[in-house]
């Protein structure tokens, strides 16, 4: 099957048919990742653990920036190979599909609540993830960074950069070897500027030698982590209602309260400390996990807005069809609660005054369609338009068989001037169709 067809208009950056441009965006995406908000503490830990060897022992430096890429590709594969099996399988998903279940994102917010814990000294623990303690061996050291890949591209699956949402939207209609040479320069170039730093190490040999500021970093970068179990504990709450994330609070309770018996007594006690520990543990996750299957609230779009806010309608199919087939311009927000990209532009772009009257100039309808639960419907959609990742932003101009595709990152100026290009006169007649 030929790629789908770039929608008229869609901005520079389409990939089209061709795979070398699709790689060259992929590289592009990947490396813009680094800075986007998802993955900043994972790399600036990282980064930081790197410092330990800067003046010193060069091997061990380059070694690690080869395992944490390792990690990288290998995650970068394993789950765009998972993609491609279930879609094989008949199943309608995209790139961040693990992001829609509440169990996963429950799990994510265990696992960086124990990060933060470890990174504060609560507890060491020489085989985790991120650990900057000085005693590890070449194994373990070797160990953090294949895992500290791992985690860096689970936690930028909710992020979209510029290119990549062109990258993953080329692997739709293409065989599964291509598919994954294109997640595979997704992964490289997420992890090439650790790469680079590891192999040139002279901008780290600016910074002071390893000392007791380092621990005083490793305890601050904790803080980004609580904040990102806060921003999961609302994904959570968005995808299955407040019973689920006062069961995560009462898991995460308890997961500290193991966490800290493990960390003040089971060095010194034995095997008997640890398993009590460990069973505190298991009984956190435990308790978190029931409440993460609750039912989904359906009400987060069509809700009043507020001043100043885009007022979104609900998006379907069919509605999407009435609105063009009376002649109505349409924007189409494809979102979810657990893309960054998406929360970001809606504060920063989408809902300023500025906007909403550009909207309401050209009577144009806002359609939000939130794929923060699966929706095959909504996948449908995104297909068509050869996209598999958000956030993806379509507006429909009436008269035209494709919509204009706006970039993935915003800005409230972008989105007024492509609105402005739809004529004022389209306006008219509108306020039946608008307030439906």
């Amino acid at each position: 099957l030929p790629a789908p067809a770039a929608p008229v208009g869609a901005p520079a950056g389409e990939a089209g048919g061709s795979l070398v441009l699709a790689l060259a965006f992929a590289l592009a995406g990947g490396l813009l990742l680094n800075l986007m908000p998802c993955v900043f503490p994972v790399l600036g830990i990282k980064v930081m653990g790197f410092v330990r060897h800067a003046h010193g022992d060069a091997r061990a430096l380059w070694m690690q920036g080869v395992v944490f890429s390792a990690g990288v590709l290998a995650s970068f594969l394993v789950l765009a190979g998972l993609l491609l099996a279930l879609r094989a399988g008949g199943a309608e998903l995209g790139w961040g599909f693990q992001l829609q279940s509440p169990s996963f994102v429950t799990l994510l917010a265990a696992l960086f609540f124990l990060m933060a814990l470890n990174l504060f000294g609560v507890f060491e623990w020489g085989g985790f993830a991120q650990s900057m303690t000085s005693n590890l061996s070449a194994r373990g050291r070797y160990a953090d960074a294949f895992l500290a890949g791992v985690l860096a591209t689970v936690v930028a699956t909710p992020c979209t950069a510029p290119f990549m949402g062109a990258a993953v939207g080329f692997t739709l209609a293409q065989p599964a070897a291509v598919s994954l040479v294109v997640f595979a320069m997704l992964g490289a170039g997420m992890a090439l500027p650790v790469l680079a730093l590891s192999f040139f190490p002279q901008a780290l040999k600016r910074l002071p030698r390893p000392g007791p500021w380092m621990e005083t970093f490793k305890q601050l970068m904790a803080f980004p982590l609580f904040a990102t179990v806060i921003w999961l504990a609302w994904v959570l709450g968005a995808q299955a209602g407040n019973d689920a994330v006062v069961a995560l609070l009462a898991g995460l309770l308890v997961l500290g309260i193991g966490a800290w018996i493990y960390g003040r007594w089971a060095q010194s006690a034995g095997f008997a400390r640890f398993a009590f520990a460990a069973a505190f543990a298991a009984a956190g996750v435990g308790l978190a996990w029931p409440g993460a299957e609750a039912a989904p609230d359906k009400a987060r779009a069509g809700t009043a807005a507020k001043a100043g806010e885009i007022a979104w309608q609900p998006w379907s199919p069919e509605r999407l069809a009435e609105l063009r087939a009376a002649g109505t311009p349409v924007f189409v927000d494809f979102t979810a609660a657990w893309c960054v990209t998406c929360q970001v532009n809606k504060r920063v772009a989408l809902n300023r005054e500025e906007v909403v009257k550009a909207l309401a100039d050209r009577g144009v309808v806002a359609l939000k369609a939130d794929w923060t639960n699966h929706d095959p419907r909504i996948t449908a959609a995104l297909a068509e338009l050869g996209r598999n990742a958000l956030p993806v932003y379509a507006l429909y101009a009436p008269g035209q068989a494709q919509p204009k595709l706006l970039p993935e990152v915003l800005t409230a100026s972008l989105v007024v001037d492509e609105i402005s290009k739809l004529p004022a006169a389209l306006a008219a007649g509108q306020s039946n169709l608008t307030s439906h």
